[in-house]
């Protein structure tokens, strides 16, 4: 059995919220299905540059609202990208 390859993980579409650094994406990983990953989250510097990417942790209010105010774009994408089902 073949461990990881990162060449095959690919990162079909991706939702980043500027207010909290959330970050939500459709990934594939080789010929699997894709699949909805939630985090990580990126944060900003006091500079306005990116931090490295930590853990999205636990979901607050706004990031939930955001959440809910994407999430039938979020739908439609994965279904779209999803085989059709027998």
């Amino acid at each position: 059995m073949a461990g990881y390859e990162p060449e095959k993980d690919k990162v079909l579409k991706k939702w980043h919220s500027e207010e909290t650094g959330l970050v939500v994406s459709i990934n594939r990983y080789g010929e699997g299905e894709p699949k909805l990953q939630v985090g990580p989250r990126i944060l900003k510097k006091k500079d306005g540059t990116e931090r490295a990417p930590v853990k999205a942790g636990r979901l607050s209010m706004e990031d939930v609202l955001w959440l809910y105010d994407i999430i039938d774009e979020i739908k439609d994408d994965l279904q779209a990208l999803a085989e059709p089902m027998e």
